[in-house]
């Protein structure tokens, strides 16, 4: 298990250094002049001069690199241009709202999908697992802004039960609470969630079949097991693994998701953040979210890796071999 888990980390450091060269690579690779996009046309040579020494953009392409990535180790970060303020500053202050938001749908999209993909696989070929499905078909054609909208009509405009936008922050002192925080969060959880649950419910509903099919199975209900027992003691932890896989990726992709609905919801979230920086061209905040957001996925990637070695003894005898 120590082996697996130190090979996995040296995986995780290697993904993440190759990122960061990419990511750095690719802003590098845009056309223009960051200096002259920044002040405009009408900008004089000497202010221009003068933005390029304050972005370091007069220094050669691997000297800025490895400064960027020595601020990183060391807790640095680089001064955003149009909020004058260090980045790493924007980016906790954003993700206070973006990091529960995900966490949210993401609750919301394991104990729906789940319970839907379990009932669907006890359901094989009756209503029910029919019913299950189309709806999940019906999730995965609904596009999540789209979604948010009609959740907002609904819930905001016509109901009036929650506001249409806006975060009141998670503080009385801000004018809002853990309470009211979690209602300004709800309906983009939900209009986030709606497509991961319909795919994780198909997964899931895959999974159980394909292990209900195992010698195992058969085994454990001849020694007189209900199906209900083998299906939640014996199945459904067999039948984990892929489903784990799809969770790790379906979380980074409700975090990278949120530059859209924070925009629909007006929500002050690393995604509304990204997305201001890349209309005041502020490529210093664009680099560093981007680089935050991969460090996310990568990460949860590598926590997926060591829960299969808790749920599957089979990978820690095979390393261990």
């Amino acid at each position: 298990m120590p082996l697996f888990v130190l090979r996995r980390l040296l995986s995780f450091v290697l993904t993440l250094l190759a990122t960061s060269v990419v990511v750095f690579a690719v802003l590098e690779l845009l056309p223009g002049n960051a200096a002259q996009v920044i002040l405009g046309e009408t900008a004089t040579p000497e202010s221009i001069a003068a933005m390029e020494d304050k972005l370091g953009l007069n220094q050669p392409a691997a000297a800025r690199y490895l400064q960027w990535l020595g601020g990183m180790l060391n807790g640095q970060s680089g001064m955003s241009i149009s909020y004058d303020t260090p980045t790493a500053q924007l980016m906790a202050e954003r993700m206070q709202v973006t990091l529960p938001l995900a966490v949210m749908a993401m609750g919301l999209t394991v104990a729906l999908a789940l319970a839907l993909g379990i009932y669907a696989a006890s359901q094989q070929n009756k209503a029910g697992d029919v019913g299950v499905m189309t709806l999940s078909q019906l999730g995965l054609a609904l596009p999540n802004f789209w979604l948010a909208i009609l959740l907002i009509l609904l819930f905001a405009v016509h109901l009036e039960w929650v506001s249409a936008g806006g975060f009141p922050g998670w503080s009385p002192e801000d004018g809002g609470g853990i309470g009211e925080g979690i209602k300004a969060l709800l309906l983009p959880a939900m209009a986030l969630a709606a497509v991961q649950t319909a795919i994780l419910t198909r997964v899931t509903r895959s999974a159980v079949l394909d292990t209900l099919r195992e010698d195992f199975v058969r085994t454990a209900r001849a020694k007189g097991l209900s199906r209900r027992q083998v299906l939640w003691r014996h199945v459904l932890r067999n039948a984990m693994i892929p489903v784990l896989t799809v969770m790790g990726l379906q979380f980074g992709n409700l975090i990278t998701s949120a530059i859209v609905i924070e925009n629909v919801f007006v929500l002050p979230g690393i995604g509304r953040l990204i997305f201001q920086a890349i209309a005041n061209r502020d490529l210093i905040v664009v680099r560093d979210v981007v680089m935050l957001l991969a460090a996310l996925v990568i990460l949860i990637n590598f926590l997926i890796d060591v829960l299969y070695a808790l749920i599957d003894p089979r990978l820690k005898v095979g390393h261990a071999g």
